[in-house]
């Protein structure tokens, strides 16, 4: 197909290939569902003023993230700090280039249960995700008291390993006796009436978990202005969050939640989780030892944090910007 011009034929594919400049602009961006994840979400909403565009898709879990960017569908994918290390492990082509949100988790027992410790989940059943981070605090309490547990019957605790939506029901209906859940899910429960705190888990060497922004190795390597754009697109939205705590609610509730949570389900969440841009090997190197040690993940050889946690993005976009 040929078009005329100044009596010259103009072939479309040149055309094309001189658009193709705009077409490189595009990041795909993978991203999951929860409370704390907002400000990487709002970053499609500012992305044209950075010059980009941010094309955002929702997984249930971040091992669907890590699927996806084996199979070059995305470019850059958030996580908690389990799903990245174990894909890195299954030689996944990731880095991680920043955090953007500490903690969110919470051990929540249901109504009536009479658990007040971990040491009282002794011949219960305990629901959790598999693979997730809450699974790697969980089996990280757990050890801490002396406490064994697996899917199967015979250890002290018997874990039920369910997705994240399907947690609450469960606690609920009675299937398990308590819950290591994400936010919003555990103040949902906590809110509801059926469910109510035991711990949040963060008094183990991990601490706060960070959930992490990885990035394929190929979009880092080859396509670094467009990596540096999304970059301060990411400290640009964070930041914005963490200015104006009203703005992240309503974006959180109305876009991502699609007011399928109350003002005291994002409040209570967010008093149990922040949001941030920062990340550090020896964090990663931590949660990577607890999980081998602990045998969440699997992991054959686990890899060294210092190989493949790569901050630079960051540090330059911070800077850039003027951010602490």
């Amino acid at each position: 197909m040929t078009v005329k011009a100044f009596g010259k034929t103009i072939l479309i594919a040149s055309l094309l290939a001189a658009g193709g400049a705009q077409a490189q602009e595009v990041v795909r961006l993978g991203n999951l569902k929860f409370a704390h994840y907002g400000a990487v979400s709002y970053i499609k909403e500012i992305a044209p003023k950075c010059g980009i565009k941010v094309e955002e898709r929702v997984f249930a879990k971040g091992l669907d993230v890590m699927q996806a960017i084996i199979a070059g569908e995305i470019d850059v994918g958030t996580t908690a700090s389990e799903a990245a290390i174990s894909g890195r492990a299954g030689n996944a082509p990731i880095y991680v280039v920043a955090g953007f949100a500490k903690g969110g988790a919470r051990l929540v027992a249901g109504q009536g249960s009479n658990i007040k410790s971990v040491k009282d989940l002794k011949g219960k059943k305990v629901g959790v995700t598999r693979g997730g981070i809450q699974e790697v605090l969980l089996m990280a309490e757990l050890q801490k008291v002396g406490l064994t547990a697996d899917a199967a019957p015979g250890k002290d605790v018997q874990l039920v390993f369910l997705a994240y939506a399907d947690l609450n029901q469960a606690l609920l209906g009675k299937n398990i006796d308590a819950m290591m859940q994400s936010e919003p899910q555990s103040s949902q429960a906590i809110n509801k009436g059926f469910g109510t705190e035991i711990i949040k888990p963060y008094d183990t060497p991990i601490g706060e978990p960070v959930r992490t922004m990885v990035m394929t190795e190929k979009f880092y390597t080859t396509k670094r202005p467009l990596a540096e754009k999304f970059m301060r697109c990411f400290v640009q939205a964070t930041s914005t969050f963490i200015k104006d705590p009203a703005l992240a609610e309503k974006y959180v509730r109305d876009v991502v939640f699609k007011g399928q949570i109350t003002s005291d389900d994002f409040r209570d969440a967010m008093d149990n989780a922040s949001y941030t841009y920062d990340i550090t090997p020896e964090h990663i190197q931590t949660t990577t030892d607890i999980m081998y040690k602990t045998g969440v993940g699997r992991m054959a050889k686990p890899p060294a944090a210092r190989e493949w946690v790569k901050t630079d993005l960051l540090d330059e976009a911070k800077k850039g910007l003027g951010v602490k």
